[in-house]
């Protein structure tokens, strides 16, 4: 039998596309939130550092603020604008499978420079493209000249669609075992 349903990426055309069938209870999934801006999302200031700061700095700041990431500006304040970002995965494919010494190793020489940000006026569907489209776990928030704002990771994303149907996570795979493999 074919499906007639017209495809819910389409959001322009129809914005009220079922995402939860309603037949189960489900509540309808409301194709506005997804054009909110990234700012609705649960803020988390950035960790700044400057490119002159060491790979150590990095590690310690992110191991003490429990984040996967910090964002480099040219001084290391929001001052500045964002000129790289350096992330848990930059620790283990840069620096450790490279040999490299973390305590005297300058960030400048080791993060991504120029990163992809989001600008404060972009949506939770353009965050999303971006995280998806580039493998991002954690993307800088920046202002129209590239001032830090906030960062934005999997993490938030996940929960704000948590807090925003709550049901229906609850109620996803109820019936099958879980398993465990790693955190």
């Amino acid at each position: 039998m074919p499906d007639d349903r017209p495809y819910a990426n389409d959001l322009e055309e129809y914005q009220d596309e079922a995402y939860f069938d309603p037949a189960d209870g489900g509540r309808r999934f409301d194709s506005h939130l997804l054009r909110e801006p990234v700012t609705i999302l649960p803020k988390r200031k950035p960790v700044l550092l400057s490119p002159m700061n060491t790979v150590t700095d990095a590690m310690r700041a992110m191991k003490g603020e429990h984040c996967g990431a910090v964002v480099v500006t040219g001084d290391g304040s929001a001052a500045t604008p964002v000129t790289g970002i350096f992330t848990e995965r930059d620790v283990l494919f840069r620096i450790v499978d490279g040999g490299r010494n973390p305590a005297t190793l300058a960030l400048g020489d080791v993060m991504t420079q120029q990163p992809e940000c989001l600008e404060d006026t972009q949506t939770i569907a353009e965050a999303l493209n971006m995280m998806s489209v580039g493998g991002f776990r954690n993307i800088p928030v920046v202002d129209a000249e590239r001032h830090p704002r906030t960062i934005i990771s999997v993490r938030e994303v996940v929960q704000f669609l948590v807090e925003s149907f709550p049901q229906e996570v609850l109620n996803l795979g109820g019936d099958r075992q879980r398993q465990r493999e790693g955190g």
